[in-house]
């Protein structure tokens, strides 16, 4: 387990997660590659490890509802509210970012 990178998400996520419902993240940057194994860490705790199934780059103007209901939201823009929050202005129309699919493999709960 030493040695993997953590894919970090807001504790209000944890139970989409750990359900299934949410199956991506969309991040303005990442150095995460298909096929790479990363801890989920969700609000100072770690839940699980999760197999990097995809990673793509959209404009945030391309982004679908399809996108947002792989992230855990019911449409786009419940999708775009919430990346405005954690990114306030650096977030714009034309920003390009990653769509990071993960699969959870396996669950784990230590709190920190």
């Amino acid at each position: 387990m030493v040695g993997r990178k953590p894919l970090t998400f807001s504790k209000e996520y944890k139970d989409k997660i750990l359900s299934g419902k949410k199956r991506s993240t969309v991040r303005l940057r990442t150095n995460l590659k298909v096929g790479d194994i990363v801890e989920l860490h969700v609000g100072g705790e770690k839940i699980g490890v999760a197999e990097i199934t995809d990673v793509s780059r959209k404009k945030l103007s391309q982004l679908t509802d399809s996108d947002a209901r792989r992230d855990g939201f019911k449409n786009r823009r419940e999708l775009l509210k919430a990346l405005r929050k954690h990114y306030g202005k650096q977030i714009s129309k034309e920003a390009e970012v990653h769509i990071i699919g993960f699969k959870l493999k396996r669950r784990t709960t230590i709190n920190y």
